[in-house]
């Protein structure tokens, strides 16, 4: 081989090998966080050596994306070979993508955060097997329940990917045999989720978050979130900022030092809000019992999440690039944000453990992330609603 023909490893071994290293770094600290070099180094070869499997460090990401599809794809035509599916061919599915999804976690935290980096070519084709993928897992469920249309099935498959993308947004960890069973009990909970019609009626209003004509500095703070949302935190300059801000480039800094700055002021701004609706939800009537209460802070959690652009912000693989210590401020929020939940689901289903309890919260936060931000289902006119249900389903209030 390259550096030590005494290993007798083959090219293709040497190749997922140094994929691998890759993909761990990758999430880690982010596609633009990591050289070639720091891969070369971890994996203990040179960058010369590296350069002989990969042409450069998208073609590194590519590799590793495209195997995660290609895992999922085995999967699913291994479970599902027969032309009419059993329920439990279903599960056998289920488990075999939520072992994937415990054994690698940083890919599918890739797959999440860092597909955009990808060439446009690369993102067609997952794109395209991925979307075949999901097609294939929704006539099945089709046969399963008739009753549903297409676009339900579809989304409802959807919720089933995000349940297993979940556990690449928390580090919670359970012996696995027990981590793949809450992970294949919870998906099925979502494919067997009752959807409302789209004319169900609306959760009530909250209070207004802000009044008055907003400062300067609120009008950089809009711009930047907007622009993040929409190009991404690397396509935008301070220029375009302040642009869109109607104010010259050099002026954003009198608000905002730096973009990264600019990032961790979204993510507090999108904590508060998510704080201020949490409060609002379970203040605005006599105190409810653990169910009503959990139901009443998905019903919050899914109107801030869809009412405001800082939590689709906040969501991105941008995270990475939040200066040191408003990441770790951000992470405590988010941790204190999470624990009301967490406990009320444990008071609500004694049987589950703190951690089975968090991995649970999470799936349900992010199947609401991952459908308000997936093109094909959130123009859906009942989307909102729908999403409070399959949250409910998550927990099981």
């Amino acid at each position: 081989m390259d550096e030590q023909p005494s290993r007798n490893k083959r090219p293709r071994d040497r190749r997922n090998q140094l994929a691998g290293v890759a993909a761990e770094l990758f999430s880690a600290r982010g596609y633009h966080g990591v050289g070639i070099n720091d891969i070369a180094a971890a994996a203990g070869v040179t960058g010369p050596a590296l350069y002989r499997h990969f042409a450069d460090k998208r073609a590194i990401l590519a590799h590793v994306l495209l195997a995660g599809i290609e895992e999922m794809e085995e999967a699913t035509a291994g479970a599902l070979a027969a032309d009419d599916p059993t329920p439990e061919q279903v599960r056998e599915l289920l488990a075999r993508l939520a072992t994937r999804s415990v054994e690698r976690r940083e890919v599918a935290a890739l797959w999440r955060w860092e597909g955009r980096h990808l060439d446009p070519e690369t993102q067609r084709t997952i794109r395209h097997r991925s979307s075949a993928m999901l097609a294939m897992w929704a006539k099945v469920l089709l046969r399963l329940r008739p009753e549903l249309d297409a676009d339900d099935a579809e989304l409802l498959c959807w919720a089933g990917l995000s349940v297993f993308g979940s556990v690449s947004v928390h580090h919670t960890s359970v012996a696995k045999r027990r981590f793949c069973r809450l992970l294949v009990d919870i998906a099925l909970r979502v494919m067997h989720t009752t959807l409302p019609e789209p004319d169900a009626e609306p959760a009530p209003e909250p209070p207004p978050l802000s009044l008055g004509k907003r400062s300067r500095r609120e009008e950089v703070l809009t711009a930047a979130t907007e622009l993040f949302r929409k190009r991404g935190f690397h396509a935008v300059s301070m220029e375009d900022i302040g642009k869109a801000a109607g104010i010259a480039g050099p002026s954003v800094y009198r608000h905002f030092p730096s973009k990264a700055s600019l990032l961790g002021a979204i993510g507090r701004r999108a904590a508060d809000r998510l704080a201020l609706g949490a409060e609002y939800a379970l203040r605005t009537s006599a105190p409810p019992d653990e169910r009503t209460a959990l139901r009443r802070l998905v019903e919050s959690y899914v109107r801030t999440l869809t009412g405001t652009p800082e939590l689709l912000v906040s969501f991105s693989a941008d995270r990475v690039h939040v200066g040191e210590r408003d990441r770790a401020e951000l992470l405590r929020i988010q941790r204190d944000y999470v624990a009301p939940w967490v406990q009320l689901l444990g008071a609500v289903h004694p049987g589950l453990d703190r951690r089975e309890c968090k991995i649970t919260v999470h799936a349900a936060l992010t199947i609401a992330n991952d459908l308000s931000r997936t093109r094909r289902v959130n123009s859906r006119p009942g989307l909102d609603a729908e999403l409070v249900a399959l949250m409910t389903a998550v927990l099981d209030v």
